[in-house]
C-alpha cells in the first residue's frame, strides 16, 4: 500500500470514526434526556428519526457535489460543519435548540459517505479490504460514542460527548487541509483506480432495496438498544448503572463489529461477494429476533453476535456499488445508497 493510499485511509478513518461517533450519542442518552426534559421514547424515537433523516437526505445531493467539488473540500465541509453543529448541541438551552442543532449535524454529517469511500474506491488498489479497514474505524466510532457519551452525562453532562467530538472534528479538518492537497495540486492520479465502464442498473437496483431494509434493520436495533439494555439487564451485572449499561453493553455490540468487518472483508476478497451478501443477510435474521425476545445475559450475548452478524455486511456493500456503478458516477452512488439506508431506514426508529 502506498503512501498516499495510507493517508486516504487515515484521513476517511478519522472522518468515519467521528461521524459514526456522532449519530450514535444520541440513542445512549436517551435515559437521561427523558427525566430532563421530561418526554416520552416516542418523541426522542422521532428526535432521532429527524437526525438520521437529515443523515440520509443529503448523501444524494453529496454525491453530486462530490464529482464538481472534489472529496477533499466535502471532506472539510463535513468536518467543520458537523463539528459546529454538534458544538450548538452542546450549548443549547432547550429542547427545541438541541433539534435544531441535531438536525444540522445529521445534514452535514451526511456529507461523509459520498465522498469518503468515493476516494477510497479510486484510490486504494485492494479495494475490499481498504472497505474493511475504513469500517473498522467506523466501527470503532459506533463503540466508542455510546461509552463517551454516558462516560461523560455520569462525570460531566451529556453535553460534553457533543463538545468533545465537535472540537475533535474541527481540529481533524485542519489536518485535512495539511495532509491532503488541493485539487490541482494533487499527487499524480495513481493505477490504482477501480474503473468501471457501465452501471449495471438491474444489479444496482436489487441492491439498493436490500440495503435500505438493512438500513431500517440497522435503525431499529441501535436507535433503542441502549434503553432495551438498561431496562432488561437488571439481573445481569447490577452493580452496573443503567446509565452506564446504556452505553457499555452497545460498544461491547459495536466492538464485535470488528471481528464482522475483518470476517466480511475476508469473505468479500475470496468468494462471490452478491451470494455472501445474501448468506450475510439471512443469518441477521435469528439473531435480531433471539435480540428481541432474550434479557440479562443472553440478551448481551445475542446482541454481540448481532453485531457481528450486521457489520460484516459493510465492506462486501460498499464494494459491490463501486462494482456496479460508472466510475464517474460513484459519488452519486453512494449518496443514493446512504440516502435509502441512513434516510429512509430511519424511520424505523
Amino acid at each position: 500500500m502506498s503512501k498516499f493510499e495510507k493517508i486516504v485511509l487515515s484521513i476517511t478513518g478519522g472522518s468515519h470514526l467521528s461521524v459514526h461517533a456522532l449519530m450514535l450519542t444520541l440513542p445512549s442518552l436517551i435515559p437521561i434526556l427523558r427525566n430532563e426534559f421530561n418526554i416520552g421514547l416516542d418523541t426522542l424515537g422521532l428526535v432521532v428519526t429527524v437526525s438520521a433523516f437529515m443523515f440520509g437526505l443529503g448523501a444524494i445531493p453529496a454525491g453530486w457535489a462530490e464529482r464538481k467539488l472534489g472529496g477533499r473540500m466535502l471532506l472539510i465541509l463535513y468536518l467543520v460543519g458537523s463539528g459546529f453543529s454538534a458544538l450548538l448541541v452542546s450549548v443549547s438551552s432547550s429542547f427545541f435548540m438541541m433539534v435544531i442543532g441535531l438536525g444540522f449535524m445529521g445534514f452535514f454529517c451526511s456529507i461523509y459517505h459520498p465522498a469518503g469511500l468515493t476516494l477510497i474506491s479510486h484510490r486504494v488498489n485492494a479495494l475490499t479490504k481498504g472497505m474493511a479497514v475504513h469500517g473498522i474505524f467506523g466501527t470503532v466510532g459506533s463503540a466508542a460514542g455510546p461509552i463517551m457519551a454516558t462516560a461523560l452525562a455520569a462525570l460531566i453532562s451529556w453535553r460534553a460527548s457533543y463538545a468533545f467530538l465537535g472540537i475533535f472534528n474541527i481540529l481533524l479538518a485542519l489536518i485535512t487541509l495539511i495532509a491532503i492537497p488541493r485539487r490541482n495540486q494533487e499527487v499524480e492520479e495513481e493505477k490504482t483506480e477501480n474503473k468501471v465502464d457501465k452501471t449495471n442498473r438491474p444489479a444496482l437496483i436489487y441492491f439498493y432495496i436490500t440495503n435500505m431494509l438493512m438500513g431500517m434493520a440497522y435503525y431499529g436495533f441501535t436507535t433503542f438498544m441502549p434503553t432495551h439494555f438498561a431496562e432488561n439487564t437488571n439481573d445481569f451485572m447490577p452493580f452496573i448503572s443503567d446509565t452506564m449499561k446504556a452505553g457499555i453493553f452497545p460498544s461491547m455490540v459495536f466492538l464485535a463489529g470488528i471481528i464482522g468487518q475483518l470476517i466480511g472483508g475476508r469473505l468479500g476478497s475470496l468468494y462471490n461477494r452478491p451470494k455472501m451478501l445474501f448468506l450475510i443477510v439471512a443469518v441477521n435474521i435469528p439473531f435480531l429476533l433471539l435480540m428481541g425476545y432474550s434479557s440479562d445475559m443472553w440478551l448481551v450475548v445475542f446482541s454481540i453476535f448481532m453485531g457481528m452478524a450486521y457489520f460484516s455486511n459493510q465492506p462486501i456493500s460498499n464494494t459491490l456499488i463501486a462494482e456496479f456503478t460508472h466510475s464517474a458516477n460513484r459519488g452519486l452512488g453512494y449518496g443514493i445508497s446512504f440516502f435509502l439506508s441512513f434516510g429512509i431506514g430511519s424511520l424505523a426508529a
